[in-house]
């Protein structure tokens, strides 16, 4: 185990192109958004940048970047920390993403074709696999893959550029329940699959409603308990 409480593993590598900053900022918004950086856990800018491999300096503007974000907090003579999201902020921003996901449903069985169809049937068969193996950072990271096919298969730039706004969001939030909503969170993904499937969109729409506001319930209840 790491000082700043990172497991061993947990670290990215840092891809070569680009300005560093911008890497250093992109490592770190991962672990904060996998939950390897927990919400209120101290970051120190010398042993995040030795764990990185870099200099404290782009550490420092990435963490006033993610402050700027809300991300971390910045707290005068105390240092930074990961945000602890509250309840309203979760609740505002989950019901935002029903609210997108449920067109990007109505408009993906409007207009998706077979390929797309064996797309999202290929991503659930993963997803299942992930549950199965009690893999959640995979469970994880196949949810977000599979809706986000399914805000492709949508065909709409508008929707899949504000849905992309929050998809890190929704995967810091969505990653605490991923266990407990586990195995009926892919058969709730068969069931939307089968009503694109059917080009039914009134279904999709439904279906896809239920399906965020399910995360959104598991989120706030395990809040509270």
């Amino acid at each position: 185990m790491l000082s700043t409480g990172l497991p061993q593993g947990a670290v990215p590598r840092l891809e070569r192109p680009g300005p560093l900053r911008d890497r250093v900022y992109e490592a770190l918004l991962e672990l904060i958004t996998t939950r390897a950086l927990r919400p209120g856990q101290h970051l120190v800018e010398s042993e995040l940048a030795g764990h990185l491999g870099v200099s404290r300096q782009p550490v420092r503007e990435a963490l006033q970047r993610l402050n700027t974000e809300g991300w971390i907090d910045l707290r005068p003579a105390q240092g930074a920390f990961v945000h602890e999201p509250t309840e309203e902020e979760a609740d505002q921003l989950l019901t935002v993403r029903t609210l997108l996901e449920a067109e990007a449903a109505r408009l993906a069985a409007a207009g998706a074709d077979d390929a797309g169809v064996a797309g999202l049937e290929e991503l659930c068969a993963e997803g299942e696999r992930a549950v199965a193996a009690d893999d959640v950072d995979g469970a994880v990271a196949l949810n977000a893959r599979f809706h986000a096919k399914i805000m492709e298969l949508a065909g709409n730039a508008v929707l899949a550029e504000l849905a992309r706004q929050v998809d890190r969001r929704v995967r810091w939030y969505y990653t605490p329940v991923a266990r407990q909503r586990g195995r009926q969170s892919w058969i709730e993904h068969r069931e939307l699959i089968a009503a694109i499937a059917d080009r039914d969109e009134r279904r999709a729409t439904h279906l896809m409603r239920e399906h965020t506001e399910h995360t959104r319930r598991s989120y706030h209840e395990r809040a509270r308990s």
